[in-house]
C-alpha cells in the first residue's frame, strides 16, 4: 500500500495548534472535554491487556440499542477511523471495485487508493441539496464491486439519507452479493430528529460505523466501533484488528463505558446546545449575500458555497483568515472540492465565539473578494 497524507489532517487544528486559534469553526464535533468533567474514578482499573473485541459491558451497551444486536456483533476500535480502515482492507484487493461517494471524509476514499482497487466515486450536487439517488450507485455497479461506502448523517454536508434511500441501497448491496459500509460517525449529532437504528441492524451485508467523538467531545480517547452481523466477515475484521493492535487502551474503554452509560442523560444537554448554536448560524445565514448553503439536518456543520458571481483571492483569504482574524474554517479542498467550498463547524464553539468566527469569516470574504 502507498500512503499519502490527507490535506484534512495536515492541516488539522491539532497539527496547526489549538493555542493559535481563536475561532475554531473547522470541528465537526462538540467540544473537547477535560478528564475532570466526567468525574469518573480510575484508581481501580487493572492496567491490563482488555478483551480484543473490545470489553464485554462496553459492547453490550451499544448492542442493547436493538433488540435484533448482540455483543459478539460489536467490535470496538481505535476511533472511526481504524474501523474504516480495516474494512476497506479487509473487503478490497486492486481486482475489487468500489462505489464511494463525494465529498467525505477523506479516509473513506484515500484508503481504497492505497489499496490500488478500481473506484467509481458519485458526486453528490449542492444544487441537489446533496441528496443521493440509489440509481447512480445501481448504475455504477460492476460485476467485481465488492463495496458500497456511504456517510449518514453525511460529512460535510449533515445531510441526512431518508430511510427510503437507505433501504434501497441495501436492497441493492443483497441483490449484488457486495457490502455495504456506513460512516454514521455523526448519527448522536442528530439534534432535530428521533435517532435511527444502526443501519448494520438491516441486514448481514451492512457494516455500520461510529464513534464517540464527534457526539461526545472525547476524541483524546480513540474510541469507535463497527457493528457487522456476518459472523464470517467479523472473523476477520477482528483478525485485522489483532494484527494491528491487538486490543484498545482499557482507560479509553473504561472511559467510554462511563459515558455510554450515561448517554440518555447526556446527549439532551448536548443536543441543547448545539441547537442554540444552530440558532445563531441560521440567523447569519440567511442574511449572508456572498455564500449559499444547504441547510444541515443532523450534525454540526454546514458546507457552504461561495456564490458564483464572487470572486476571491483563495490564498490571500486563508492566510488572513488565519493571520489577522485567528479563525479557523474546513477548506473545499480537505474533500477534493472547489476552494469555493467551506465547511463550518457550529457545534464546537460556544454561542459567542460562532457568533464572532462568523462574523470575522464574513469579513474575510469581504476583504479579500474580487
Amino acid at each position: 500500500m502507498q500512503y499519502n497524507r490527507m490535506p484534512i489532517e495536515i492541516e488539522s487544528p491539532e497539527e496547526v495548534g489549538y493555542d493559535t486559534i481563536r475561532y475554531n469553526l473547522s470541528e465537526s464535533s462538540v467540544r473537547d472535554r477535560t478528564l475532570g468533567e466526567l468525574n469518573i474514578d480510575l484508581s481501580s482499573v487493572v492496567l491490563a491487556y482488555s478483551e480484543h473485541r473490545g470489553i464485554l459491558p462496553l459492547r453490550q451497551i451499544i448492542a442493547e440499542e436493538s433488540p435484533i444486536l448482540s455483543a459478539d456483533q460489536v467490535l470496538i476500535t481505535t476511533g472511526a477511523a481504524m474501523a474504516l480502515f480495516i474494512v476497506s482492507t479487509t473487503l478490497l484487493k486492486t481486482s475489487d471495485h468500489l462505489i464511494v461517494i463525494r465529498p467525505n471524509y477523506a479516509t473513506n476514499i484515500e484508503t481504497p487508493r492505497a489499496i490500488g482497487c478500481q473506484m467509481s466515486v458519485i458526486d453528490l450536487e449542492f444544487d441537489k441539496g446533496f441528496d443521493l439517488d440509489p440509481a447512480q450507485i445501481k448504475a455504477a455497479l460492476r460485476s467485481n464491486t465488492k463495496l458500497i461506502s456511504i456517510t449518514n448523517p453525511h460529512n460535510p454536508t449533515s445531510k441526512l439519507f431518508s430511510e427510503a434511500t437507505i433501504r434501497a441501497i441495501v436492497a441493492i448491496a443483497e441483490e449484488n452479493d457486495c457490502y455495504l459500509i456506513v460512516d454514521e460517525t455523526y448519527r448522536d449529532l442528530n439534534f432535530q430528529t428521533p435517532l435511527r437504528p444502526y443501519a448494520a441492524t438491516l441486514s448481514d451485508k451492512v457494516i455500520s460505523i461510529c464513534s464517540l467523538s464527534k457526539a461526545f467531545g472525547v476524541p483524546g480517547i480513540r474510541i469507535g466501533w463497527l457493528i457487522c452481523r456476518d459472523p464470517n466477515l467479523m472473523y476477520k475484521l477482528l483478525a485485522a484488528k489483532e494484527q494491528i493492535i491487538l486490543g484498545n487502551s482499557i482507560i479509553d474503554e473504561t472511559i467510554a463505558l462511563h459515558l455510554l452509560t450515561q448517554k440518555t442523560t447526556l446527549l439532551p444537554v448536548i443536543h441543547a446546545q448545539i441547537q442554540e448554536n444552530y440558532a445563531v448560524f441560521k440567523q447569519w445565514a440567511s442574511s449572508q449575500t456572498l455564500i449559499e448553503y444547504v441547510m444541515p439536518e443532523a450534525g454540526g456543520v454546514c458546507f457552504v458555497r461561495l456564490k458564483a458571481e464572487y470572486d476571491l483571492d483563495f490564498d490571500a483569504f486563508r492566510q488572513n483568515l488565519y493571520n489577522t482574524h485567528q479563525t479557523f474554517v474546513g477548506f473545499g479542498h480537505w474533500f477534493e472540492q472547489s476552494e469555493r467550498y467551506f465547511r463550518l463547524g457550529f457545534a464546537y464553539p460556544s454561542a459567542t465565539e460562532l457568533a464572532e468566527g462568523l462574523r470575522c469569516f464574513e469579513e474575510c470574504l469581504k476583504e479579500n473578494s474580487r
